[in-house]
């Protein structure tokens, strides 16, 4: 009897495996993308070297972009409005994730050279407190009711909290294995975490910072970037891996779909009003995808410029920012702009 559920058990998995390859090879063999309908308004100059920069922040109110220079270790701050850098906050070691928080006039960056968490201020562009942020400090995530900035501590496999109001490290909570993206959902009012090793999304309470639910992410691979798009409840993760971005519905925990995406994928930004997803590749493609309703589908794809892994929207003019490190050996901030549809 063993040995008969034992090739039942056998032959199921291998269907499993010809099923799970052959909808890979039905994604892939699609017909291609469209290219991306963006028009390219301006190159705007970083300064500093040619070298990697990471995260980027808006803060629309005070028309003011925040990039992670993470080879040069600053955060360069740029304005939206008259598209011109203002200024470059150096002494942030190995800076990777960067979050603005306009109720509190201030920046918050993970200076992972030093494995610290930086805060600056808005108005005087001066760091002005500094916590520690674990041993690999990246993304960054903010609960308003609670006050409290989350951390991913990518091979720490936990997250830093961080109370604002202090300026403290007050808990840490721990998700385990290797932790891709955090973002906040105001929704649920609850923190959503990429566990990358347990291929899962972790839910925590930022109220007692426990952990609530774990949801599985089936078919990824390296789930890293991470949206959350609260006004539908739905989670758009980008997975490293397999080149992949999966929907899931945060009400069900279920899978809302599966589709391919530019080789690589890093940061996804979103456009609320547009209904537009961009989710940046370190191929230097670009994926765009229409999330109008309940639908999800790719409208554009093209090749923007190497390591274009980076990008943030102005939400009130709709300009699409892809910082870019080299440009004939310069970092630049290209400015883009949807065309008219």
């Amino acid at each position: 009897m063993s040995a008969i559920l034992s090739r039942r058990s056998a032959h199921k998995a291998i269907a499993t495996f010809i099923f799970t390859m052959s909808a890979v090879a039905a994604a892939h063999s699609a017909a291609p993308s469209p290219p991306l309908r963006l028009k390219t308004l301006m190159d705007v100059p970083l300064g500093g070297r040619a070298t990697r920069l990471d995260y980027a922040s808006v803060d629309a109110g005070r028309a003011l972009l925040f990039i992670a220079h993470l080879g040069d270790g600053e955060v360069i701050v740029v304005d939206t409005e008259s598209h011109r850098l203002i200024k470059t906050i150096g002494n942030v070691a190995q800076v990777h994730g960067v979050l603005a928080i306009p109720e509190l006039g201030r920046v918050y960056a993970s200076a992972t050279g030093t494995n610290e968490v930086v805060a600056i201020d808005e108005k005087s562009l001066q760091v002005t407190a500094r916590m520690p942020g674990g041993t690999y400090p990246d993304g960054l995530a903010y609960s308003p009711e609670t006050h409290k900035v989350y951390v991913s501590d990518e091979h720490g496999g936990t997250d830093t909290v961080i109370d604002v109001l202090s300026n403290t490290r007050v808990a840490t909570v721990q998700i385990g294995g290797v932790i891709g993206n955090t973002q906040y959902d105001a929704a649920s009012h609850h923190m959503f975490i990429n566990a990358q090793s347990s291929s899962e999304l972790v839910e925590v309470d930022p109220v007692n910072d426990k952990i609530v639910r774990r949801i599985k992410v089936p078919g990824s691979d390296g789930n890293h970037g991470l949206l959350i798009d609260s006004a539908s409840r739905r989670a758009f993760i980008a997975c490293e891996g397999n080149d992949r971005l999966i929907v899931i519905d945060l009400v069900t925990g279920s899978s809302l779909g599966q589709f391919p995406v530019a080789k690589d994928p890093d940061v996804l930004a979103f456009d609320a009003l547009r209904q537009k997803l961009y989710v940046a590749g370190e191929s230097g493609e670009v994926s765009e995808f229409s999330v109008s309703g309940k639908s999800v589908s790719k409208s554009g794809e093209s090749f923007l410029a190497r390591n274009a892994h980076v990008v943030a929207v102005q939400p009130t003019n709709h300009e699409v920012y892809f910082p870019l490190m080299n440009v004939d050996g310069k970092p630049v901030l290209r400015v883009m702009q949807a065309e008219k549809e």
